[in-house]
């Protein structure tokens, strides 16, 4: 077995902003093994300045696995525990290549295109009525369920955002989330939670920056909204670990990026341990390529949860890979009778 790895840089169709800045490009890499001419694909996508695997030895790990491919695939992912990018990406790309179709990695009704995914439509930060415009796009485009990144513009005028929504649909017509990315300081958190709490929403991400174990337990324990763990689930090694971070903070949600926090092993072992403690949890994409996207949906699609995934991010990018992944009405889906084109084997 022979395995190589590519780099690709995604560019974004418009700056896309963020309470830690504003996206105009991300970078991915993708690990690409053969053997007799049958070829596995998967992406190993990290975020600058938020993956824990964002270092400088990461090119030197894909160059380490790529040499070691003949080793045994639990023991080459078990030396992945501190790359959880990469983790997902060799994960996939076995699952790929031991697939009947390379991209077809967990046949379902899903893959089968009988059945789809309620997925939330995303809001990127901007001016006012540059998100007011998303805003009316999405519900134009049938989303029930709406999440708005906040904490990059003034407060008052992200409240009015949320004023303008609920002055025309109420929350059984729209599911509102919202997403601070860390952005609010532990003192005011809980006043702005409760100035939040007017909108009827659904929940919020990350309302304080990760690693404030002891404010984030508070604010869980207090909050009028609640409160969805993301950020704090990265880095957290070990399931002793994890089960302690979650039985401390008793969040009402947790969400499960797989490239950053150790794949399908590592996002199961999370999300046996969210139902212990009674949370409720969602899965979303970290702005991979379309292969990334493909793997965590159809895996997504196999743990059979209602609620409205984070999967809706394929079309930001004008250099993404054509796809049988399709966005309607508020869904994604995957259409069998369209081909992949992706020129990186």
């Amino acid at each position: 077995m022979n395995a190589k790895y590519k780099k690709y840089t995604l560019n974004f169709k418009r700056p896309s902003g963020t309470s830690r800045g504003v996206l105009i490009n991300k970078e991915t890499w993708f690990i690409i093994i053969s053997e007799n001419g049958k070829k596995g694909i998967g992406e190993c996508g990290i975020l600058r300045g938020l993956s824990v695997d964002d270092r400088p030895d990461y090119e030197e790990k894909l160059k380490w696995v790529c040499e070691n491919i003949h080793l045994e695939e639990k023991k080459l992912l078990e030396e992945l525990k501190e790359f959880p990018s990469i983790h997902f990406g060799l994960e996939t790309a076995f699952r790929s290549f031991n697939a009947e179709h390379p991209f077809e990695l967990f046949p379902s009704d899903f893959t089968q295109g009988q059945d789809a995914i309620p997925i939330n439509g995303l809001i990127w930060m901007g001016e006012k009525s540059f998100m007011k415009s998303q805003i009316e796009e999405k519900i134009k485009a049938g989303f029930n369920c709406i999440k708005l990144k906040i904490g990059a513009i003034d407060f008052e005028a992200e409240l009015d955002l949320l004023k303008y929504i609920r002055r025309e649909f109420s929350s059984e017509e729209i599911e509102l989330r919202v997403d601070a990315n860390g952005a609010f300081s532990p003192s005011e958190a809980l006043e702005k939670l409760k100035k939040l709490s007017d909108f009827e929403l659904h929940s919020i991400e990350q309302p304080i920056k990760q690693g404030q174990l002891e404010e984030m337990a508070n604010l869980c324990s207090k909050t009028p909204v609640p409160i969805a763990l993301d950020e704090e689930l990265i880095g957290v090694f070990g399931v002793t670990k994890k089960k302690s971070l979650l039985q401390m903070i008793q969040p009402q949600y947790v969400i499960f990026k797989p490239s950053l926090i150790g794949g399908f092993k590592g996002t199961q072992d999370w999300l046996e341990l969210a139902e212990e403690n009674n949370a409720g949890w969602w899965v979303t994409s970290a702005l991979e390529s379309n292969i990334g996207l493909n793997a965590i949906s159809q895996w997504t699609y196999l743990k059979d949860n209602a609620m409205p995934q984070g999967l809706g991010t394929g079309s930001l990018y004008t250099n993404n890979f054509d796809s049988p992944l399709q966005v309607n009405n508020g869904k994604i889906q995957y259409n069998p009778g369209q081909s992949w084109k992706v020129n990186l084997f």
